[in-house]
């Protein structure tokens, strides 16, 4: 069996220096906010581009803390709106709905699957204070445009940028685009710590104090309490993997777009409907536009017999995702909303095998069993 996705293999890469890191956080003594942490916010900053990183238990952390910094500091408020893409992880929506907002539903473009930045506009009301992009799959969303509207309406920007670590548009990576970005570091991700971990960026001085605080309790000092806060940091042996392989994303980012490249240049069946080759283009060639590919999402209209089909061939392939936030119980009230582009796209996407270690001869079985499919 190919795996979707093998951790183990994975990180064995970096097992060395991984053994090193983890050890001179034991012997350290100092497991919560010290200078492993310090040091992985500084280099992770770097990365981005901005001026602040503040480590947080989780992806979805990160966006819930965000949002409530902005509340925080007199900017939403209850009830306000945000606008999302339809089509997201639930975690997206769980983080606006956990701060009493409501999230305003907006279809995405069937060829790039981000947000169709050209319903924006028409769904902007007096109580819309942001837009929310998510870069689905490792794929930036419109964010020049994206900005525009935000300038234009005053809104902030919080980018989800999850599944997107190292992704450019027109020369600015993922999470330096927003007024503020939610990454998070689950051990799937182009980042991927050995546990949960998450992190926020911004360019805003009062707003990363205000996040640092309220994952630390509401506290900027031990036993003052500014904030009704919450427990959310990232640890010191997260924080150390982190900085390993942070060393390694980029090399490993180049893998991912090179087998992305050999997926679209060889799968011929017409039943697969592939990433919208303009994209592969720019990365190939524009170095403005970088997808770090953090899945390889097909849509095949017998997509339940596909998947078996390629089950019993032994390629383990995976659906991101197989039901859309506004179809889940826990968002029951939406359940008869229609939004007729998210539905077609949750019923044909396929994942397939990507990453960094998966080998030539696998890449080749799997494009063949896709093509005689």
């Amino acid at each position: 069996m190919i795996n979707f996705l093998d951790l183990k293999k994975i990180n064995q890469q970096y097992n060395e220096e991984l053994n090193v890191a983890i050890a001179r956080v034991i012997d350290s003594g100092w497991y919560l906010l010290g200078n492993e942490l310090k040091s992985f916010e500084k280099s992770f900053a770097t990365f981005v581009g901005t001026k602040h990183c503040i480590g947080v238990g989780n992806g979805l952390d990160a966006l819930t803390i965000i949002i409530r910094a902005y509340k925080e500091l007199g900017l939403m408020k209850d009830k306000d709106e945000i606008i999302v893409p339809a089509n997201t992880y639930i975690a997206t929506i769980l983080s606006i709905t956990q701060n009493n907002l409501k999230p305003v539903l907006i279809e995405p473009d069937i060829n790039t699957y981000n947000i169709d930045v050209n319903k924006i506009e028409e769904k902007i009301t007096d109580k819309t204070k942001a837009i929310m992009p998510v870069h689905l799959y490792g794929r930036m969303a419109e964010m020049d445009k994206i900005n525009e509207i935000a300038k234009k309406y005053n809104l902030k920007i919080i980018e989800d940028s999850a599944q997107a670590h190292g992704a450019i548009y027109k020369s600015k990576k993922a999470g330096n685009w927003g007024d503020a970005s939610g990454f998070s570091f689950y051990p799937g991700k182009n980042l991927g710590a050995l546990g949960d971990g998450g992190a926020i960026t911004t360019n805003d001085d009062k707003l990363a104090e205000v996040c640092r605080a309220i994952g630390n309790y509401g506290s900027q000092k031990k036993y003052e309490n500014i904030y009704k806060g919450i427990n959310s940091r990232l640890d010191e042996i997260q924080a150390a993997v982190l900085s390993v392989k942070l060393n390694y994303l980029d090399a490993d980012n180049q893998k991912r777009r090179e087998i992305a490249e050999y997926y679209c240049n060889k799968i011929n069946n017409p039943k697969i409907i592939l990433p919208s080759i303009n994209n592969i283009q720019h990365s190939t060639f524009n170095s403005q536009l970088f997808n770090v590919w953090h899945l390889f999402v097909i849509r095949c209209f017998e997509r339940d017999k596909f998947q078996k089909y390629l089950e019993e061939k032994g390629v383990q392939t995976l659906i991101h995702y197989p039901i859309p936030p506004h179809k889940q119980l826990a968002y029951k009230d939406w359940n008869d909303l229609s939004l007729p582009v998210t539905d077609k796209i949750h019923e044909e996407i396929l994942s397939l095998p990507i990453s960094p270690v998966l080998k030539n001869e696998e890449v080749n079985y799997i494009i063949e069993s896709v093509n005689n499919f």
